[in-house]
């Protein structure tokens, strides 16, 4: 009988050895998935690199800038925001206005997650991964956490919401409210195209929500210039002017399409000369249209109305 208790006590020893190997290994798999979803960086973008949004830019300096420079002022009641918002159309700048923010806050650390990832690759994990990301924000602080996107995670309840979904969007909750967690030097910023979609409860973590608009005439213009600067051409001031007049309602994006396809048309003339013109430009504005609608302009600025403030 002994010998066989002793066999039915090894087999457990050994049974419940193997469930710790199991999740060690499970552990240590999650980590290495969680490094390739995680983008940790420390990007190279200066405010001037971001042209035009003056009012964004100062709304996330005194978010950001000054707390970390000047932390004696940030006492008491006054302290700094936590979680910032920037909704705009597509393709108006959102994602490199973030990283401008990690790069001017001394050097913060850029963490970004991508929305579509969390609800595809990492469905039934979510949660998990969220709460890893703030984890290492902590870690790694003073950092910046940064969502794009955030309304494929974070949209309003309905009925016909999956229990993954309802429990990403708690454990978002209570990582932005942090909860027995010391968040001090930890900003999120998220953005997303479509903010009228949000959780109110969500939205109301973020304390800030900035509209990042479309560009204006003379933004157009610098775009345009930026956009040309490392190309050989024969365009002047006025050219550049004419530019940001005749391509009203385009985006950063637009522009930045409208270029590399006027950068094609000599290439397409079999010309010697490697130089464009202002033609070749107009031609390519012509043929490429902008792509955002009217109504979904409408949808932002009524939004602007009610919740937000405007960045530009």
């Amino acid at each position: 009988d002994d010998g066989a208790g002793g066999c039915a006590k090894e087999k457990k020893k050994n049974d419940s050895k193997d469930e710790s190997d199991e999740e060690d290994e499970e552990k240590e798999r999650f980590k290495n998935s969680l490094a390739s979803a995680i983008i940790v960086q420390t990007p190279n973008i200066s405010w001037d690199d971001v042209v035009g949004l003056d009012a964004a830019k100062e709304a996330l300096k005194e978010a950001v800038i000054l707390p970390i420079k000047f932390p004696n002022l940030f006492t008491g009641g006054r302290t700094p925001w936590r979680g910032i918002l920037l909704y705009g159309p597509p393709g108006t700048g959102k994602s490199f206005l973030a990283k401008a923010v990690a790069t001017e806050a001394n050097n913060s650390t850029f963490l970004s997650v991508s929305s579509s990832d969390l609800m595809s690759k990492w469905l039934g994990e979510s949660e998990k991964l969220v709460r890893a990301l703030f984890t290492m924000a902590r870690k790694k602080k003073p950092s910046v956490v940064f969502i794009d996107e955030v309304d494929s995670i974070c949209g309003s309840r309905s009925d016909n919401e999956s229990d993954s979904v309802r429990r990403i969007k708690t454990e978002f909750l209570v990582q932005m409210q942090g909860v027995g967690a010391d968040n001090d030097q930890v900003l999120v910023l998220a953005a997303t195209n479509i903010p009228w979609t949000l959780d109110p409860a969500i939205r109301r973590r973020f304390e800030k929500r900035i509209y990042i608009p479309l560009p204006e005439a003379n933004e157009r213009s610098k775009m345009f210039q930026a956009n040309l600067s490392g190309s050989p051409h024969t365009l002047t001031p006025e050219d550049f002017m004419t530019l940001g007049k005749k391509s009203v309602g385009y985006s950063g994006a637009d522009i930045n399409i409208v270029v590399r396809e006027a950068l094609m048309v000599p290439v397409r003339k079999f010309q010697s000369a490697t130089h464009f013109k202002r033609a070749d430009v107009l031609q390519s504005l012509s043929r490429n249209k902008h792509t955002v609608a009217q109504a979904d302009l409408d949808k932002l600025i009524q939004f602007t109305k009610e919740f937000g403030q405007d960045g530009s």
